[in-house]
């Protein structure tokens, strides 16, 4: 990246950025965005080239992940503003009371799945839910259907269009450019994508296909029907077509934080039925006049789907309950230690 220089525009830049501007930061400093983040320094690209920023110099930008834009000064002095984020894609540290940025400031996720021991409806809808929740256009993308036979494909794909309407499903050969033409279409100069899914579902494979890149993954594995790559970090490249592709690293776990509004609208089906049971508090298991519950037993809704729902709705609920309480106690420390300041500064007048 850093050999080519580029314009705002195509590294993603858009009027949403740009009105937060002021006259001042016009002059005095330039937009630069985060292209790759390492553990003590992040790769910053902008229309004079690239930056290496060390986050031990700007402890401010700890905060911040791939795809964020900031405001470096021309003076090289002056602490890099972070700008408001058009999109945020984030889940609960595995492990941890806190959330983990993935992303920001993307266009269009590729939710990518592979036909073998991946597949998983229950994972797809919560990368749906976190993609609608972030505001970004989701599309599924499903590669290595050579695994599997063409009755066993059209199982898999009618299963997949019960999901959500109008749902875009593509079937690509990750190796293949010209089977991955359909792509393109979101690929387009100043979008950005970010590939989602599990480790050795072949994200890294795609993004070198979409990028032109040389890199190439090893023969599949026969035990597990997976590539040999392996993304530990997360960077930004761009596609053939002029479009940023950004390659996440696989994640075994995907824990929703702060997604509520995404769950509901994915799963609106039975956020509607729930509006036609009897009782308002009702928790759709065995409580007379359940709409969902008929709905199940009538076949026009799985158990699984529900199952799935209750299941995410309840985590991010409590996910978000943990956070919210982290970000409670730091406010209560913050005032413990101002009331310490000042009682001090007090006592040292008075002295």
């Amino acid at each position: 990246m850093s050999e080519k220089y580029y314009t705002l525009a195509q590294l993603g830049w858009k009027t949403f950025f740009n009105q937060q501007l002021t006259l001042d930061d016009l002059e005095q400093t330039k937009p630069h965005r985060i292209t790759q983040v390492f553990r003590n320094r992040l790769v910053v690209l902008g229309e004079d080239g690239e930056l290496n920023l060390d986050l031990a110099q700007y402890p401010n930008l700890q905060g911040t992940t791939i795809g964020d834009w900031l405001l470096v000064s021309n003076n090289a002095v002056d602490i890099p503003v972070i700008l408001e984020r058009q999109s945020v894609f984030q889940r609960k540290s595995p492990g941890a009371n806190s959330h983990q940025l993935i992303a920001t400031n993307v266009d269009t996720a590729f939710i990518v799945s592979s036909f073998n021991q991946d597949f998983n409806l229950s994972r797809i809808e919560r990368y749906l839910a976190l993609c609608k929740e972030a505001g970004a256009v989701a599309v599924l993308v499903l590669t290595k259907a050579d695994l599997v036979n063409q009755s066993q494909l059209d199982e898999y794909l009618e299963q997949l269009h019960d999901l959500q309407s109008h749902l875009v499903i593509l079937t690509v050969n990750a190796l293949d450019s010209e089977s991955c033409q359909g792509l393109f279409d979101w690929c387009g100069v100043g979008q950005t994508v970010v590939l989602l899914g599990s480790s050795g579902v072949g994200k890294t494979t795609l993004t070198n296909t979409l990028c032109g890149l040389q890199e190439k993954t090893a023969a599949i594995r026969q035990d597990d029907n997976k590539g040999r790559h392996t993304t530990t970090s997360r960077s930004l490249f761009f596609a053939v077509s002029g479009g940023l592709i950004l390659d996440c690293p696989g994640m075994r776990e995907l824990q929703l934080t702060d997604c509520e509004d995404g769950i509901k609208e994915v799963f609106s089906d039975i956020e509607d039925l729930a509006r036609q049971c009897k009782f308002a508090d009702c928790h759709h298991h065995q409580e007379p006049g359940c709409a969902v519950q008929q709905a199940i037993k009538a076949g026009l809704l799985e158990e699984r789907r529900l199952t799935n729902y209750q299941k995410i709705l309840s985590e991010q609920a409590r996910n978000s309950m943990t956070l919210a309480q982290v970000h409670q106690k730091d406010r209560k420390f913050g005032k413990l230690i101002k009331t310490s300041i000042h009682s001090k500064k007090h006592r040292i007048d008075n002295f």
